[in-house]
C-alpha cells in the first residue's frame, strides 16, 4: 500500500466520524473493509479489545443501512474468521480514528481525570516585528500590513526584490499547544510545531545567501529553489549546527530540552555542518548532532513517522512513552510525571490525528494493559 493510499484510507475513517463523509466514501471505505482483510496488507497494528472492534465495524454497517447502500453492505464480522477482520479493526484504533460513544466514558479508562483542564492545540503564534512590537495571531483572526497577509493561520510575506544590506528580521513564536505556517518572501514555505521559534528576515538580499535561524523547536522547510534566486544557497542554522540547501524539503527537530538535534531529508540534499564535522543527506536519511561533543551520525529513518505532525497526526513506531509523551505535551500543554524510571523505556506504536482528545489517546494506550495515567488539571501522571 503506497503512502497516498494509507493518508486517503485515514481520511475517510476520519470522515466517517466526523459525519461528513459522502455515500461513494462510505461504499469505498466498505469495500476496503472487505477486500483487505490480511494483517500485511494494512499499515498500522496495534493491540485492542473487541468491544472496540465492534463498535467499529457498527458504525460502517449503521452508515450503510441509514443510507439504503445495499449493495455495499458489509458481511458481519463475526460471520467469517475473527482472525481475517481482526487486522482491518486493528488499523482503525492504531490510526487512533477511534471515536467513542456517547455511554462510553473515557472518565472509567483513565485512572482520573479530576478537573482536567488539557485542551486540544490550535492554530496560533506570536509575530515579533522590526521594531519590537507583538502581534498576536490566533485562528480565525486576519492580520494585514504593508507586506504580510495572514488569515489566523498562516502569513504570507510579499516578494519583493532587496538590494540593500540593511535587513530587517521578524520573529514566528509558536507557544506550547499552538502550530503556524509562514511563507517567506522568497517563496519558501515553513511549518512550525509547538514550541518552536523562527528568526528571519523580512526581505531577502538578491542574489545573496538566504539564512534563517530556528531558535529551537521543530520545523519543516519546503525550500523555494536556488534556481530562481540566481543560484543563492538557502542555509538554516540552530545554534552552531548548520543546514545548506539548494533547494529541497527537509524537517528540523531541534528542542531546547533535547541534546539532539535531528534532521530528516524528504526530497533534494542538504549539507549538515558543526564547525568540526561535515555530512550530506539524501532522501530518507536524518542526522543526529549532539549538541555537546558536536558528532554527527547518518542513518535511514522512516520518513512518514518524522514529519506526520506536518499532516495533522502523530505516528509512532516502537517509541518509548518518555518521549511519546514529550511529543503530546507540547501539543496539548502539559506536564508530565512518571512514579518510576522504568516507566519511561516501556514502547508504544500507533497513529492518531492531532485532533482528538487527550483522553482518546491515552486511552489507547491504556488498552495494551502495560500503563496507566492519571489527569489532573494540567498534569498527567504515568503509572
Amino acid at each position: 500500500m503506497s503512502q497516498k493510499d494509507k493518508d486517503h484510507l485515514l481520511l475517510l475513517i476520519d470522515k466517517l466520524f466526523k459525519g461528513n463523509i459522502s455515500n461513494a466514501e462510505v461504499k469505498k471505505l466498505s469495500n476496503f473493509f472487505i477486500s483487505h482483510q490480511e494483517s500485511n496488507e494494512w499499515p498500522f497494528e496495534i493491540e485492542g479489545k473487541r468491544k472496540y472492534k465492534e463498535k467499529l465495524y457498527s458504525k460502517i454497517e449503521l452508515e450503510i443501512t441509514k443510507r439504503g447502500l445495499n449493495n455495499a453492505k458489509v458481511e458481519p464480522l463475526y460471520k467469517r474468521s475473527i482472525f481475517k477482520y481482526a487486522a482491518a479493526i486493528l488499523v482503525f484504533i492504531a490510526a487512533g480514528y477511534f471515536y467513542l460513544t456517547k455511554d462510553t466514558q473515557v472518565e472509567d479508562i483513565i485512572s482520573t481525570t479530576a478537573n482536567n483542564q488539557i485542551r486540544i492545540g490550535t492554530d496560533k503564534a506570536i509575530l515579533t516585528l522590526e521594531d519590537g512590537s507583538n502581534v498576536i495571531l490566533e485562528k480565525g483572526q486576519a492580520y494585514v500590513s504593508e507586506n504580510i497577509s495572514g488569515n489566523g493561520k498562516e502569513i504570507i510575506y510579499e516578494n519583493r526584490l532587496h538590494n540593500t544590506k540593511n535587513i530587517g528580521y521578524n520573529y514566528l513564536t509558536i507557544p506550547r499547544g499552538g502550530q503556524y505556517f509562514v511563507k517567506l518572501s522568497d517563496g519558501t514555505q515553513v511549518w512550525l510545531n509547538s514550541d518552536s521559534k523562527l528568526k528571519y528576515p523580512v526581505q531577502f538580499v538578491d542574489g545573496e545567501t538566504r539564512v534563517v535561524e530556528l531558535l529551537y523547536g521543530e520545523a519543516y522547510f519546503d525550500v523555494s529553489p536556488s534556481a530562481e534566486h540566481r543560484n543563492s544557497k538557502f542555509k538554516v542554522f540552530t545554534g552552531d549546527h548548520e543546514i545548506e540547501v539548494l533547494g529541497t524539503e527537509f524537517n528540523i527537530n531541534a528542542y531546547k530540552d533535547e541534546s539532539e538535534i535531528y534532521t530528516t531529508l524528504v526530497e533534494g540534499k542538504v549539507s549538515v555542518n558543526s564547525g568540526i564535522l561535515h555530512k550530506q543527506l539524501i532522501p530518507g536519511e536524518q542526522s543526529k548532532y549532539n549538541k555537546i561533543d558536536k558528532a554527527i551520525k547518518v542513518s535511514k529513518t522512516d520518513v512518514y513517522n518524522e514529519v506526520s505532525w506536518k499532516r495533522g497526526t502523530f505516528s509512532f513506531k516502537g517509541k518509548p512513552i518518555k518521549d511519546i509523551m514529550n511529543v503530546l505535551s507540547r501539543w496539548y500543554d502539559f506536564e508530565v510525571y512518571f512514579e518510576n524510571e522504568s516507566l519511561k523505556k516501556k514502547t508504544f506504536g500507533g497513529v492518531f490525528s492531532k485532533d482528538q482528545r487527550i483522553e482518546d489517546i491515552l486511552m489507547m494506550f491504556e488498552n495494551t494493559n502495560k500503563i496507566s495515567f492519571e489527569i489532573s488539571g494540567k498534569t498527567i501522571t504515568v503509572k
